[in-house]
């Protein structure tokens, strides 16, 4: 063989690798992606004659989003939300409530907070006490209750179910002592931390549900919408990102702002915060 074929051959062989190389840092990077998400949506319903707009923060497990949680915050002030919907798993089981403390504390005083528990903030024995602190930093803690608030001289109902790890008494009956103290004449949205909950969820004519828990699927495919496991509905489901119809309404879930609390990485599963625009 010729010197100048084997140089050619060397040459070729050189560039093909740096192609595959390139290729699989691409995926890679793309794949294991942390950087914040701003996901927008946006639902018509004819009880609104101005447009509404709702932030949603789920699953942060007290992550951290720079300093002084600067990120989120920054994130959520770009957006200009009439109300903030924090919808559990704030707190994590493993992590220091530093970060989440931070966030509430930076976020409460800018906008209108209503909150719902997850399972960790029950899970970890702190709920009672997380409560106590959101509330003393003007948080609404939804409590299978029902907040009205006046937005652009709209009514609008915001109701929260605790979640059922919190213990008490069962789902059917959480649903019920909420949706008695609901006037469904006006927009309602229903906070409820977990999406599989959807059969609950069609006995009723809420205009909005939004939940989270799913950490949207966790590992995600590439190009297209399919989750691989989420807790509470096993393996590839459903329910654990964006819009999805109700009987009565729609259920949108947030895929959420867990990152480094999780032992399993995301993979192509940025996170999170989710605005809703209703029209």
């Amino acid at each position: 063989m010729k010197i100048s074929k084997i140089k050619d051959l060397i040459k070729n062989h050189k560039i093909l690798s740096i192609i595959i190389i390139t290729l699989i840092l691409i995926v890679l990077i793309t794949a294991f992606d942390m950087r914040l998400k701003v996901s927008h949506f946006s639902i018509e319903s004819d009880k609104i004659d101005s447009p509404v707009r709702f932030a949603v923060i789920t699953d942060l497990h007290s992550c951290y989003y720079g300093e002084n949680q600067k990120t989120l915050i920054s994130a959520i002030e770009k957006a200009s939300p009439d109300a903030i919907l924090l919808v559990g798993d704030i707190l994590d089981d493993t992590k220091s409530d530093k970060n989440a403390g931070i966030f509430i504390n930076n976020i409460s005083d800018k906008c209108q907070c209503y909150y719902v528990s997850g399972n960790h903030e029950a899970r970890i024995g702190k709920l009672d006490d997380f409560k106590t602190f959101l509330i003393q930093n003007n948080v609404t803690v939804l409590t299978n209750e029902v907040s009205r608030i006046i937005i652009k001289g709209q009514t609008i109902q915001i109701a929260g179910i605790d979640d059922p790890s919190s213990g008490g008494y069962a789902v059917d009956i959480r649903f019920k002592e909420t949706t008695d103290k609901t006037n469904f004449e006006d927009f309602s949205v229903l906070l409820s931390h977990r999406p599989e909950l959807i059969d609950e969820y069609n006995k009723y004519a809420f205009d909005l549900v939004v939940s989270g828990h799913a950490h949207g699927g966790q590992w995600c495919l590439p190009f297209v919408d399919l989750s691989l496991v989420a807790p509470g509905q096993g393996i590839f489901p459903k329910y654990t990102s964006g819009l999805c119809e109700l009987q009565s309404g729609k259920l949108i879930v947030s895929k959420g702002l867990a990152r480094e609390s999780t032992l399993i990485p995301r993979i192509y599963n940025r996170p999170e915060i989710m605005i809703i625009t209703v029209t």
